[in-house]
């Protein structure tokens, strides 16, 4: 993948994703159970709703994604991801199956090329199938985690666990401060970004 296309644009969005969400799961595991659940003002009530709601719109999303890549129709009970609206009552046991679903969409990612982000994609919606093109519901996967990753964000400012820096993307001269999360991860810069690492 060459890292001057679009295709290799969407696969850093998918490590900075995977990093934010390390970073912000990491914060939310200090909480205690009463703290993790607690009622809260946000467009979700709480933290656990919120957290939740990121990790099984991803599951429905990396799904379709994955299978309309291979030209396969959606699965037929597609929108069973969203029939127990919070699955995880435990920050551990969501972190633990974000990661694996972060995991899920960098190799989706990593597996593009330029000439594959016009693939068509049908969602099946409660009204029905919508078609629509892989790079567009590939930017809204992105837009979507950002979004409520945000009011995760906001919620956890109200706590006494302070809420971990998220704005960053990956700038060349900062990559010293994210060394010690890479290696959680099993993440490297060269991975990421091949020849240009370090420019």
């Amino acid at each position: 993948m060459s890292p001057h296309s679009v295709s290799h644009h969407f696969l850093t969005e998918a490590y900075n994703n995977a990093w934010a969400n390390h970073r912000l799961l990491r914060a939310c595991g200090e909480l205690s159970p009463e703290e993790f659940a607690a009622k809260r003002t946000s467009f979700f009530p709480s933290i656990k709703a919120t957290l939740n709601h990121i990790l099984t719109v991803d599951w429905y999303y990396v799904e379709i994604l994955e299978r309309s890549l291979a030209g396969l129709a959606p699965h037929p009970e597609a929108r069973r991801h969203f029939a127990v609206e919070e699955p995880f009552d435990d920050c551990a046991s969501l972190s633990r199956e974000q990661h694996a679903s972060d995991r899920r969409l960098i190799a989706f990612c990593a597996s593009l090329t330029d000439e594959r982000l016009d693939a068509p994609v049908q969602l099946p919606r409660r009204t029905g199938v919508e078609r629509d093109r892989l790079r567009r519901i590939l930017a809204h996967v992105f837009q979507h985690q950002i979004h409520h990753r945000g009011q995760a964000h906001a919620m956890l400012a109200g706590t006494r666990v302070a809420p971990p820096a998220l704005d960053e993307f990956f700038c060349t001269g900062e990559s010293p401060l994210r060394a010690a999360d890479f290696a959680e991860l099993g993440f490297d810069e060269e991975t990421i970004w091949g020849e240009r690492a370090r420019t």
